[in-house]
Parts: C-alpha cells; sequence; structure tokens
C-alpha cells in the first residue's frame, strides 16, 4: 500500500475508500450478500463495468477489507469478508443516514435495513451476522 499524503487517519480513509466505486462495491458484498465476480457486475446498479469493478476488487483485497478465494477450473470464486471489511458496515449505515439527510428521496436499497439508522444493537447484530458467513472462527 502506497504511503499517505499526511498522518491525519480521515485523510488515509478517504485516500483508500473515497473514490466513487470502493464503498458501492463494498455496500453490495456487505448488504446484498453478493461474493462473485459475475453476480457484483450483473446486479450493479450503477452500472460499474467489468473492468472498473475487477480494479477495485483486487484493490479491496489488497487492502485487507476482503480475500479471494479462487474455484475449481469451470466454477466462480468468490470474495470474502474480512474483519476489516465487516468493520465498514456502521460507516456505511451512516453513509446512508446523511445522504438520505442531504436527499430525501432516496431510500433503502435492501429493505431489510429500513430504520436501522443510528440503531447501533441492530448494526452489531448484523456484524455479527456476517462474521458467522465469512470467517473462520
Amino acid at each position: 500500500m502506497p504511503t499517505g499524503r499526511s498522518d491525519c487517519p480521515i485523510n488515509r480513509g478517504v485516500e483508500l475508500l473515497g473514490d466513487r466505486w470502493s464503498l458501492v462495491v463494498m455496500r453490495d458484498i456487505l448488504f446484498s450478500g453478493r461474493t462473485g465476480f459475475r453476480d457484483l457486475l450483473t446486479h450493479s446498479r450503477e452500472n460499474i463495468s467489468a473492468p472498473t469493478l475487477s480494479r477495485h476488487l483486487r484493490a479491496l483485497v489488497e487492502m485487507g477489507f476482503l480475500t479471494h478465494e479462487p474455484a475449481p477450473r469451470g466454477k466462480s470464486g468468490r470474495y470474502v469478508l474480512t474483519e476489516a471489511g465487516i468493520s465498514l458496515v456502521p460507516l456505511l449505515f451512516e453513509l446512508a443516514a446523511i445522504g438520505h439527510q442531504l436527499d430525501p428521496t432516496t431510500f433503502s436499497t435492501e429493505p431489510r435495513f429500513d430504520g436501522w439508522y443510528g440503531d447501533t444493537a441492530k448494526i452489531a447484530a448484523y456484524q455479527d451476522e456476517l462474521r458467522a458467513l465469512h470467517l473462520q472462527t
């Protein structure tokens, strides 16, 4: 990972995740359960291109938010969340709350999570659910 412009953690977070695609890709993995490249590509609400998706998935693996599990020939590999990836859940809920506050015409793309903004107990329980699905603990 290249060195940051400064030692400010906010700046570093923006440098690593502040592009237009990384958090959207993480949203689809975290909240929609999509783990395969083709699934992520074909269900992208924002119509991400294959090269862009590939580049961002590779970067998210390099940063430690995901791992990639290859599959046998003829099968699709999958992207698996790490603890660092799961730690993004509260951030994405906060970002969603701010996005909705700034533009009230937006809505949760995953109805299961309607009304969860600020509900730390539900968010923490969901993170535990993700740990059970993705982490071999």
